[in-house]
C-alpha cells in the first residue's frame, strides 16, 4: 500500500477524522494528508499512503479549486458559519455591479491574512488552538495568487464562487473580507475543495467507497501509485544497475537525448514502472536522489 487514495470528505469531519478512519479502513498507520479541510468543507482530500508519505513535502504549496457560499449579512468569528457572529445581522441586498469590483481585489496576486481560526503555526502552535482558548492570535499576511474567481450565481444574500489559487489561499478570508468592502459583513456558509493539485474530485472516493473496496479485498483499486504522482517532473527510466546505484545515495544519470524540457526535478521509474526516486540536478543531465522510496 503506497500511493494516494484521494477522499471525498464528509461535512463534519476534521481532516484528521478522516485520517484515522482509512488507517482504520487500510490496516496502516503510515497516512497522512496533503492539506487540512476546514470541518465544514467537503471534497478533494488526497491522502499518502505508505513510503508515498515521503513525497508529500512536494506538495506543500499546490494549486486547489473550490467552490463556496458567500453568506453576506454578517461576519463571524471564525470566518465560515459555525463561529459566532462578530456583527450586527443586517439584510444584504446586493448589486452584481459592485460584487464584480470588489471581487477583482482578490484576482491575481496580493497579500492574505490567514483567518484566527485556522491550521497556521504561531511560535509552534496552530492558531485554532489559540483561538479556542481566546488567546490573541496574530497571523501574519502571506503572499498568495488567485488566478481565478468566478461568479457562479447570486441568490439573495447568497453568492456562490469557484475559486483557482494558489496553496495557501482562504476562501474564507475572501469571503470576510469581501463583507467589509461592500459593507454588509460576511461569511463562508459551505465549501468544496474540487481539485488538489493533480487530484481531481472524480478520482475521490468516499468513507463508505473505501470500506466497500477493503471489505472485497480491492482496496487497491482506490491507489494512486507513487509513479502516477507529481506529474510536473519529467520521468527518467533506469535498469537494475542504477537502481541499486540510487539505493546506495549515487547520482544518476538522464539522457541528453530525452524530449522532456530540463527539469530541476526528475522521477527515477524502474522498467518495470515503480517509482524508484525523485532526482534533483546537480549537473547538466546528472541527477541526485533526494527521496528514495
Amino acid at each position: 500500500m503506497d500511493g494516494v487514495i484521494v477522499i471525498d470528505k464528509p461535512k463534519g469531519w476534521t481532516s484528521h477524522d478522516v485520517v484515522a478512519r482509512t488507517r482504520h479502513i487500510a490496516q496502516t498507520r503510515k497516512i497522512g494528508h496533503l492539506g487540512t479541510l476546514d470541518p465544514i468543507a467537503t471534497g478533494v482530500l488526497p491522502l499518502v499512503v505508505g513510503r508515498a508519505t515521503r513525497l508529500a513535502q512536494f506538495y506543500t504549496r499546490s494549486d486547489k479549486i473550490y467552490e463556496g457560499v458567500v453568506r453576506f449579512g454578517w461576519s463571524t468569528d471564525t470566518y465560515d458559519r459555525a463561529g459566532e457572529p462578530t456583527s450586527e445581522k443586517r439584510q444584504a441586498v446586493l448589486d452584481p455591479e459592485e460584487l464584480e469590483r470588489a471581487l477583482d481585489r482578490f484576482r491575481g496576486e496580493f497579500a492574505q491574512t490567514p483567518p484566527p481560526v485556522s491550521a497556521k503555526k504561531v511560535e509552534g502552535r496552530r492558531a485554532y488552538a489559540l483561538a479556542r482558548k481566546s488567546e490573541v492570535v496574530a497571523l501574519e499576511p502571506v503572499p498568495v495568487h488567485v488566478y481565478e474567481l468566478v461568479v457562479l450565481g447570486i441568490d439573495g444574500p447568497n453568492v456562490r464562487l469557484r475559486a483557482y489559487c494558489s496553496g495557501g489561499t482562504y476562501l474564507r478570508s475572501i469571503a470576510h473580507e469581501l463583507g467589509q468592502a461592500l459593507g454588509f459583513g460576511a461569511h463562508i456558509q459551505d465549501l468544496r475543495r474540487t481539485a488538489s493539485g493533480e487530484f481531481e474530485i472524480d478520482q475521490a472516493r468516499t468513507l463508505a467507497q473505501l470500506e466497500g473496496l477493503a471489505a472485497g479485498e480491492r482496496l487497491l483499486d482506490a491507489l494512486v501509485p507513487p509513479a502516477n504522482m507529481l506529474p510536473g517532473f519529467p520521468s527518467v527510466y533506469v535498469d537494475e544497475l542504477t537502481v541499486a546505484q540510487i539505493r546506495n545515495g549515487r547520482n544518476f544519470p538522464a539522457s541528453p537525448f530525452r524530449s522532456q524540457p530540463a527539469s530541476r526535478f526528475v522521477k527515477a521509474i524502474a522498467r518495470q514502472g515503480e517509482l524508484v526516486a525523485i532526482g534533483e540536478a546537480v549537473l547538466p543531465n546528472i541527477y541526485h536522489p533526494i527521496v528514495v522510496l
